[in-house]
């Protein structure tokens, strides 16, 4: 049996999903080269809630869960840096 495994050839972050969520949702995202990646949270205001990944990455597709179970409801941003992108994006967390 043969597998095709896919490389990605750019970077994208993806909608959390679900969106809207209670307690946990799941970010995906994709590195198209081998890159320092961070993945953070922050609430309406800026203020950093925390970081999901903070990490040298292979090329390749990749997925996170958040919990807020100890968050209260509201909008929060969630941003993806390597040396050559930045993306942000809202998710909602309803409570």
């Amino acid at each position: 049996m043969e597998v095709e495994i896919s490389i990605p050839t750019r970077f994208s972050l993806n909608q959390n999903f679900p969106n809207h969520f209670n307690p946990v949702t799941s970010i995906q995202y994709a590195i198209a080269n081998k890159q320092f990646v961070t993945l953070k949270v922050y609430d309406i205001l800026g203020k950093e809630i925390t970081t999901l990944v903070n990490e040298n990455k292979e090329a390749g597709n990749y997925s996170v869960d958040f919990n807020a179970a100890e968050l209260p409801s509201g909008v929060y941003i969630y941003q993806l840096s390597t040396a050559d992108f930045t993306q942000i994006k809202k998710m909602i967390l309803t409570k």
